[in-house]
């Protein structure tokens, strides 16, 4: 798993029991085997979780010290060979004082301990009577376990091989304070935190914990591992749930369900790659850096494990645009039409224009085109009838296409106009000597442009301008006729990816229309996408259907996420696929589309060098304005290359 750039992490809460850290020491063992046969390579358990966090004045008993430590030195022992970074919360001795600390062991070495820094002092929490802070640590190493260790917070642990995979760890109450020590660590470098925690439950402070996690991980854009002490804590006063948590860069991948009696492993595989990527890309992270300076210098230490995984248990989503909770998802589609809708009114009070021009063909782009005109028009208190749609049949539209065409409009409200382009592309196809009868790109492209020549001169004759209908997975695969529907005044639907649109235009259908409208634009939405540029076929129905010739969108719409957005090469691509669509397509479906689009990709970016105006929607556009700036001549040659020992690799 390395080599796609995942390593696996998970948090293990014990049931202990207070004071007894042989006992405890049996569970972590047991905790650590099974982690073990999980593959798990970094492991994080709770604060204190050798002796419990609720001992109290027993920290202050040489027996609790004095077990602490012999139980550390057998789980040190017994990690070797686990190919395993383990962390673990243990009360250490070191210059006449007590910490709270943090061990971190790997293949049998106890790499370093971490102090906690924060101590809390307030209503069930009385720390400083305990322990010492890190702040008044004299000593930059320990000696424990037969060893002298590094100790203190300024340690990081740097994988051998996976460079990328720099880990710190702080303690609990650190997270909660104003500039937690992981936010040093990340400028330094660190992309996976870890926090062994022991955080009482209290109503409402779940979902407090949640979100402080998560916005940890995004402001520094790592991983975090929150792993907090749960069954067997004392509960004289409170009660400590085990809730533990594993974000990546603003996102739970992976929790414990809470209050359980017995032992638990959460884990799940964290992409140290993507938030690489992530961070380079970043231009706040960077200048943060600069802006701050080296707050302070780490050490590194270095350690090491291995992958055994070939499979992730991380989901990967086919539809990485979609959001898969039906509540998340119903609000991102407002959002969307309400930027499309915003971004058009600001068009038409700069203009000045009263009138908008918009092909309208049945099909989907179109459909949400002329929705947000019409929520536009609605939002500016304007006439609707100034919302001009043509519809403009040719030799490959079919009635479905045509009479639904025709419903919308009306129902809408708007001016509807119907001019064919038979005879305008015949006598085109006379004036070139083009015969008809051949169904080649000549043909189809003189009716795209046809079309876009109608739209910009009807345009000019009502003094309004052209609303786009394409789409952002159209451009990313260069299927749009240069300077034919490829051209307008202004594109609402440019950042739009194709699976996106149907989505939109069903939400809409639910949400902002009548039940006439909605009836048509539910049919719209199950209607084949085609461009209708060859004939129907012997029933009247659509013969060329565009999945069939480039490949299925929520194939290329998952490739463009992950090639643009994220960064990924054709390998790691591959690999994602077919986690993916494991149970919709096989290999071969995959490796043939996958290269089709880096092909058209690059073959196609002078559609891209050159589009018009449109609003951005999400994290990512081909806008060449600000988004996607990219040679048009640029050489596919070093993907394809990969592409190809990829197919070696699966004969």
């Amino acid at each position: 798993m390395h080599q796609y750039g995942f390593v696996r992490v998970g948090c293990a809460v014990p049931t202990l029991k207070v004071g007894d850290c042989i006992n405890n020491g049996n569970i972590v063992i047991e905790l650590i085997n099974e982690a073990h046969n999980l593959d798990i390579e970094v492991l994080v358990f709770p604060e204190l979780a050798i002796s419990g966090y609720t001992c109290g004045d027993l920290f202050m008993q040489s027996k609790i010290l004095d077990e602490s430590e012999k139980q550390l030195d057998r789980i040190v022992k017994h990690s070797v060979n686990k190919n395993m970074l383990i962390v673990i919360g243990v009360a250490v001795k070191s210059d006449n004082q007590v910490f709270n600390a943090s061990a971190i062991i790997n293949n049998g070495r106890l790499l370093g301990l971490i102090p906690k820094t924060y101590l809390p002092n307030y209503n069930e929490y009385y720390e400083k009577r305990w322990f010492s802070s890190d702040i008044t640590r004299a000593s930059d190493t320990i000696d424990i376990c037969n060893a002298k260790v590094p100790f203190g917070t300024d340690l990081l642990f740097k994988h051998k091989a996976m460079k990328e995979l720099v880990v710190a760890v702080e303690i609990c109450e650190d997270l909660w304070v104003p500039i937690p020590p992981s936010s040093y660590a990340a400028l330094s470098g660190a992309i996976l935190l870890l926090n062994t925690s022991a955080s009482n439950e209290l109503v409402g402070k779940s979902e407090f914990r949640r979100n402080l996690v998560r916005s940890q991980s995004s402001s520094c854009i790592a991983a975090y591992a929150y792993c907090s002490s749960g069954f067997g804590e004392s509960t004289t006063d409170v009660v400590y749930s085990g809730h533990s948590l594993i974000a990546e860069n603003g996102r739970i991948l992976a929790e414990t369900e809470r209050f359980q009696i017995n032992s638990q492993i959460t884990y799940t595989d964290i992409d140290i790659e993507k938030m690489s990527l992530d961070r380079f890309k970043s231009p706040g992270f960077t200048e943060h850096i600069a802006a701050v300076g080296r707050v302070k210098e780490f050490r590194e230490i270095e350690f090491s494990t291995k992958s055994f995984v070939d499979e992730l248990v991380r989901p990967i989503s086919p539809t990485p645009f979609i959001p898969t909770d039906n509540q998340v998802r119903d609000h991102r589609l407002e959002e969307i039409f309400s930027i499309q809708t915003l971004g058009l009114a600001k068009r038409i009070k700069h203009v000045g224009n009263d009138k908008v021009v918009i092909g309208i063909s049945g099909g989907l782009d179109s459909t949400l085109a002329l929705l947000v005109c019409v929520k536009t028009y609605d939002l500016l208190g304007m006439d609707r009838k100034n919302i001009i749609g043509i519809t403009m049949p040719g030799f490959g539209t079919t009635d479905r296409t045509y009479y639904n065409a025709l419903t919308m409009m009306k129902e809408l409200g708007i001016t509807q106009l119907e001019i064919s382009i038979k005879d305008a592309c015949l006598q085109h196809f006379k004036d070139i000597d083009h015969d008809p009868d051949v169904h080649n790109i000549t043909y189809e492209n003189v009716q795209a442009r046809e079309r876009t020549q109608i739209l910009m001169d009807y345009a000019n004759k009502v003094n309004g301008f052209v609303i786009g209908t394409g789409d952002l997975s159209e451009l990313a695969l260069g299927w749009a006729t240069y300077n034919g529907d490829h051209m307008s005044m202004y594109a609402v639907n440019t950042s739009i990816p194709k699976t996106l649109i149907k989505y939109l235009v069903a939400w809409v259908a639910d949400h902002e229309v009548n039940e006439n409208v909605k009836r048509t634009l539910i049919d719209v939405v199950d209607t084949p996408v085609s461009p209708e540029l060859l004939p129907p076929d012997e029933e009247g129905n659509i013969k060329q259907k565009t999945e069939e010739s480039v490949g299925p969108y929520e194939l290329h719409d998952f490739f463009l996420f992950n090639i643009v957005r994220q960064g990924f090469g054709p390998r790691k691509i591959f690999f994602l696929a077919q986690s993916a669509f494991e149970d919709i397509y096989d290999d071969s479906t995959i490796y043939k589309w996958l290269r089709t689009f880096y092909w058209r990709f690059f073959s196609q970016q002078f559609k891209r060098s050159c589009l018009p105006d449109g609003p951005k929607v999400g994290t990512l556009s081909l806008s060449p304005r600000g988004d996607w700036r990219m040679p048009s001549d640029a050489s596919v040659n070093m993907w394809l290359r990969e592409m190809d020992e990829i197919k070696e690799e699966l004969l």
